[in-house]
């Protein structure tokens, strides 16, 4: 019999529905942030990752999935998407393209040769975004917005986001010489990488997962500290527009990120469930101003992220309501054969703006309305009789908070829309074509 090779893994037909579903949000999602798809190959030229990931990170030294085809030349299966999207977006001039920023996003397979472990394999699914040409600390906010809508749109709660600077490349120089001459005396108290890491490019030192905890890194000195003033201006900016849409953060002054392209804002969100046991980072990114330039592109401004859908997927076990449950959005309960038309009507109206929604057609008592409701899943029960058509208003029931509220009927649907996701007061990305998603 032969076997899958180690590291990989097949996606039943049972399992495929959570994969459906898990696109779907990141399709819908990107719809509402402007995100437009993008596809590259799952090969590249190898001059590729190792120009563009870095020759010192530890992807391109010890993991990548290297061959030699048979016209000889050196190929590698892509061990990350950004390089691929950048050399995508300079070999077909996008950065010409008059729809500045360029916001692209791509999911798809990648390769890396690390030990398989709980929710990490050698052929993994990645969902990362980028936004291409703007040096904005706005669209920096949006990039981490975004990511963090998404979470919420999974319903994963408990989410830490934590954020740095690295400064632009003076502050970057500056830093890293302060940093290797800390380090100097004490190198030797930690790990044979971070000895490796400290000769090459001493900033990925402190990302190190075996000595995070050892005091000399956790009292090395810290980026944050070495600014430039224009790069202290640009990261107090996406810290305000962080607060102005109101997404908490913590300023993590030890976060460098672990390749060697980032500049100026680097991030992560975490998420505090038990199915991630240890290790709880979702989602990590930041901006690369340099990258486009590096690979002989024009000097172009860039931000991005990237999710492993492997480790989501993971995190929906730990999720309430499992997310490829069926669901509707509202579930209308009429109450009098003279209201009946009305309540028709307005199920129409809602659903001609995205909304699934359901009626009871089996005239069923009030106590079984509400139980076709809970088998349907429905977000929102809508309550309507006699004496609401005369007030012109109708009731509302949020099945997820038990909160209910008498609302106009003009009102209806912008309610509903904006209160899908409780916690972040905007659509949640299930509706598949409202102009919301």
């Amino acid at each position: 019999m032969i076997n899958k090779i180690k590291g990989t893994y097949d996606i039943l037909p049972e399992d495929s529905a959570k994969w459906q579903d898990l696109e779907d949000v990141i399709r819908n999602v990107s719809k509402l942030f402007n995100f437009k798809e993008i596809r590259t190959p799952i090969f590249e030229y190898s001059e590729l990752f190792h120009r563009g990931v870095g020759e010192t990170t530890d992807i391109v030294k010890k993991e990548t999935y290297d061959f030699e085809d048979r016209g000889g030349r050196s190929v590698t299966l892509r061990p990350e998407g950004t390089a691929s999207v950048v050399r995508s977006i300079i070999e077909n001039k996008l950065y010409a393209d008059a729809t500045q920023p360029l916001k692209l996003y791509y999911q798809g397979p990648m390769f890396r040769y690390e030990r398989p472990q709980k929710g990490r394999y050698r052929q993994f699914h990645q969902f990362g975004a980028e936004a291409i040409g703007s040096n904005s600390p706005l669209i920096d906010a949006e990039i981490i917005n975004y990511a963090a809508t998404f979470l919420q749109a999974l319903r994963i709660k408990n989410i830490k986001i934590k954020i740095n600077s690295l400064g632009d490349a003076e502050s970057k120089e500056l830093y890293k010489e302060k940093l290797r001459e800390y380090l100097r005396p004490n190198i030797h108290q930690l790990c044979g990488d971070c000895n490796r890491r400290y000769e090459e490019n001493p900033l990925r030192v402190l990302d190190c997962k075996v000595d995070k905890d050892n005091p000399v890194l956790i009292e090395a000195p810290k980026p944050l500290d070495f600014l430039t003033e224009e790069s202290k201006y640009h990261f107090d900016q996406v810290i305000a527009a962080l607060d102005a849409i109101g997404l908490d953060y913590e300023i993590d002054k030890s976060l460098v990120r672990g390749l060697d392209y980032y500049t100026h804002t680097v991030f992560e969100i975490d998420a505090d469930l038990e199915s991630l046991g240890a290790q709880s980072t979702l989602v990590g990114g930041g901006r690369y101003n340099k990258l486009v330039e590096s690979l002989d592109g024009p000097d172009t401004p860039a931000v991005g992220f990237a999710f492993g859908l492997e480790r989501l997927l993971l995190a929906l076990e730990s999720v309430d309501k499992p997310q490829n449950a069926p669901f509707i959005h509202c579930f209308m309960i009429a109450l009098g054969d003279d209201v009946q038309a009305d309540a028709l009507t307005m199920v129409n109206d809602l659903r001609h703006g995205g909304l699934i929604c359901d009626y009871d057609f089996f005239n069923k008592n009030l106590k079984g309305k509400f139980k076709q409701a809970e088998r349907l899943n429905a977000f929102f029960i809508l309550i309507y009789g006699e004496e609401e058509a005369k007030e012109k208003m109708i009731n509302v029931k949020d099945t997820r908070s038990g909160i209910q509220e008498r609302v106009p009927l003009r009102n209806l649907y912008n309610y509903i829309v904006n209160n899908l996701n409780p916690s972040h007061g905007s659509c949640s990305g299930n509706c598949s074509s409202c102009d919301e998603c």
